[in-house]
C-alpha cells in the first residue's frame, strides 16, 4: 500500500518502508552475534520522515534510537514509551528538564553536564541515563580520551545519573583507515582504564555505517553500532565491513514534466545564459528546482530519467523549475514522470551519483529535499 495525497503531485519522494525493514534485517544478520542496532534517525530520519521510519524500525527490532536534539527526541517519543532514545548533541541548560519529561538519554562530555543532569534527576526522583562520549580525535563533542577516567568516575559516583552507554566518533572512517585505527585504539585504551566497567549493562559503540572496516578481537568490548545511511540503502564507504550487504534504496526523488517546447540552435537557456544550444532542441521543463532540493551546483551537470532514458540538465537550476534536453526522446508530454534519483524501469540514477553532480554527499542531498516535496510511503513488505 502507498499513502497518497489528495491533489496531483508535481514533485514527490517515494519512501519504501518495506525496503527499510528488509535492510535492517540484512544489516543485523551481517553483524557479529549480540551486536545491538542503534538506529540514527536525526534530521527527520535523513529526510525520510521521522514518525514513519521510526515506527517501521521499531517493528523491525531496532534497539536504540539516536537523534540530534530534544525537539527530535520529543517527536520520536510521541510514538510511545519503551525504546531508549539518545540525544547526540549537547543540551542547552534550559533543555535539561526535557530529559526527565520524555525519558531521554543525554550525551555527556563534561563534569558540568553531569552536575546539571544530576539536578534534573534529583528533581524528578529518578536517575537520568547518559552516554559518556570520548573524544578520540574528532575534536568536537566528548571528553578528551586521556581525561576520560575522571569523568567516568564522576558519573559512577552520581546518585541521580545512570551510565547507559559509552561511545566515540570517528573523524575519517571513509578515507583515513590509519587514523580510524588510532581512534579505535585510544577508545579501547580508555575503556580498559575504567574501573568496574560492565559492558553487559551498557551500549558501547564506536562504529557507524562508514566505520565498520575492522572488527578485531580488541573490539570485543563493543556491543552496538550506529546505523544511519546504510539502513536507507546507501553505502557510505565501499571498504566497510557491511559493503557486501546488498541493501535497497529506500528514498527516490521524482517530479513531472510541466511543459515541452522546441528551441532553435543558438538559443541560450536559463539564468545567466550558461548554456547555448548546439542544435535545434526539444526541451522539457520539470516542476522542481532548488527550492525542492535540486542543487544549483547540479546545473549543466546532472541528468534525469524520463521514459527510462537519461536526459541532461540544461543551464542553471532555478527555484521552481529545471530544464532538461529531451531531443532524443519520442513523445515526451506534459505530466510525464522524471526521476532525479531512483529507478525508472530498468534504469537507475543513484543518490551517490546525483550527489557527485552536485559536489556534495548523500547526507546533504537527503536533508536538502525540502518540506514542500510530498512524501509517499510504500508500506507492503513484499519480497
Amino acid at each position: 500500500m502507498t499513502t497518497s495525497p489528495s491533489r496531483p503531485l508535481r514533485c514527490w519522494a517515494e519512501i519504501d518502508l518495506a525496503a527499510l525493514e528488509r535492510n535492517l534485517k540484512l544489516i543485523r544478520a551481517s553483524l557479529p552475534s549480540g551486536m545491538r542496532y542503534v538506529a540514527v534517525v536525526k534530521a527527520d530520519a535523513y529526510g525520510h520522515g521521522l514518525h514513519h521510519v521510526a515506527a517501521r524500525l521499531m517493528h523491525a527490532g531496532a534497539d536504540l534510537f539516536a537523534v540530534a536534539n530534544v525537539t527530535e527526541a520529543a517527536a520520536l517519543r510521541e510514538l510511545g514509551p519503551g525504546w531508549p532514545i539518545l540525544v547526540l548533541s549537547p543540551l542547552l541548560p534550559e533543555e535539561d528538564r526535557f530529559l526527565a519529561d520524555h525519558d531521554l538519554a543525554a550525551t555527556v562530555s563534561s563534569a558540568e553536564e553531569v552536575d546539571r543532569f544530576e539536578a534534573v534527576g534529583r528533581a524528578a526522583g529518578r536517575a537520568v541515563p547518559v552516554h559518556l562520549k570520548i573524544d578520540t580525535g574528532m575534536g568536537r563533542l566528548g571528553v578528551w580520551h586521556e581525561q576520560s577516567a575522571a569523568l567516568y568516575q564522576k558519573i559512577q559516583a552520581a546518585q541521580h545519573v545512570r551510565l547507559a552507554g559509552i561511545f566515540t566518533h570517528f573523524a575519517s572512517p571513509d578515507d583515513n583507515p590509519a587514523f580510524t585505527a588510532e581512534q579505535r585504539r585510544r577508545f579501547i585504551a580508555a575503556l580498559q582504564n575504567f574501573r568496574g566497567l560492565d559492558p553487559n549493562t551498557l551500549f558501547i559503540h564506536a562504529d557507524n555505517s562508514a566505520g565498520l572496516e575492522t572488527m578485531t578481537p580488541d573490539a570485543s568490548l563493543f556491543n552496538a553500532v550506529r546505523v544511519g545511511l546504510l539502513q536507507f540503502g546507501i553505502l557510505p564507504h565501499p571498504n566497510s565491513l557491511l559493503a557486501q550487504v546488498h541493501t535497497e534504496a529506500v528514498f527516490s526523488f521524482r517530479t513531472r514534466v510541466g511543459l515541452v517546447k522546441t528551441l532553435p540552435r543558438g538559443t541560450t537557456v536559463s539564468y545567466g545564459c550558461t548554456r547555448t544550444l548546439t542544435r535545434d532542441s526539444t526541451i522539457a521543463i520539470l516542476c522542481a528546482g532548488y527550492a525542492d532540493g535540486i542543487p544549483r551546483a547540479a546545473s549543466n551537470r546532472a541528468s534525469v530519467l524520463i521514459g527510462g532514458q537519461r536526459c541532461p540538465v540544461l543551464g542553471r537550476v532555478t527555484m521552481d523549475q529545471t530544464i532538461v534536453d529531451v531531443t532524443d526522446l519520442a513523445n515526451v508530454a506534459c505530466g510525464d514522470e522524471a526521476v532525479l534519483f531512483g529507478r525508472q524501469g530498468n534504469a537507475e540514477i543513484t543518490i551517490t551519483e546525483f550527489s557527485r553532480w552536485a559536489d556534495t554527499i548523500p547526507w546533504e542531498t537527503l536533508c536538502s529535499v525540502s518540506k514542500r516535496v510530498s512524501r509517499l510511503y510504500k508500506t507492503a513488505l513484499g519480497t
